[in-house]
């Protein structure tokens, strides 16, 4: 058994998705946010998944409460995965492995969130899913209810096949219509900041960015007092056809 399916074996029962992904596909990612930056000589990028439950978003009255709780269960829940994964690669001889944050730490760039490295894309790299119109990674089974975390490591192994086509339909304009904060442009494009600024709030945050101080230290905030963050809009997730039962309808993709 190689390393690939030991890590396979090892994970097994643990999350819902995983895939692997050679450095080389990242030709593309902005420098700061390449593998390279977050593990020293990276070879191979180790995605996996751990899905929410549907039931959240048809929940008649705390969709949003129960949102919130599932997403912050996940997130450590992953971390736990990608420490674990990450400490058990490196035992099997001498590599190196770095576990990538689920959410924070986050980096930004002026008032703009980045994570350590963008788990999405990563997921889409290696063969997880693919980008929807909603700007959301489109697993075939989960749509877009899992949460995504990963390892990088210098252990060279190989990457599984991409997905191709699109995960929507191309008459499919169901979350564009939706979106309650017209994140989406007329050219069918997707401004993440617009989508960020309705969707995710804290207590915290008109407190600490009425100061300059506040502002100085944006980073520091998010990370810390900011992680445990509210949810107030899950539209795009409610009127995906990709989230029912079966998952992407055969003919759509």
């Amino acid at each position: 058994m190689d390393l690939k399916q030991k890590i396979v074996h090892t994970l097994e029962g643990k999350v819902d998705a995983i895939g692997f992904a050679p450095v080389e596909r990242f030709g593309n990612a902005p420098q700061e946010h390449h593998p390279s930056e977050v593990c020293k000589d990276a070879r191979t990028i180790v995605v996996f998944g751990k899905v929410v439950p549907r039931g959240m978003i048809h929940s008649p009255t705390y969709n949003l409460y129960i949102m919130h709780r599932a997403y912050h269960s996940a997130y450590p829940y992953l971390d736990e995965i990608a420490l674990m994964l990450s400490n058990w690669i490196e035992a099997q001889g001498r590599f190196l492995a770095v576990p990538v944050p689920s959410y924070a730490p986050m980096v930004f760039h002026g008032r703009e969130p980045w994570g350590v490295m963008s788990l999405k894309h990563a997921a889409v790299e290696a063969g997880l899913g693919r980008f929807g119109k909603n700007g959301l990674m489109h697993h075939p089974r989960y749509g877009t209810l899992l949460r995504l975390g990963a390892v990088v490591t210098n252990a060279e192994m190989a990457g599984d096949p991409k997905l191709t086509g699109s995960p929507c339909a191309e008459t499919c304009t169901a979350c564009l219509k939706a979106c309650p904060s017209e994140a989406f442009g007329d050219d069918g494009s997707f401004k993440k900041m617009t989508c960020l600024a309705h969707t995710i709030k804290h207590a915290i945050y008109p407190l600490a960015f009425q100061a300059p101080e506040g502002m100085r230290h944006i980073e520091r905030v998010i990370n810390t007092a900011g992680y445990n963050y509210w949810l107030s809009c899950d539209t795009c997730l409610k009127v995906c056809p990709n989230n029912r039962a079966n998952g992407i309808p055969s003919g759509e993709a």
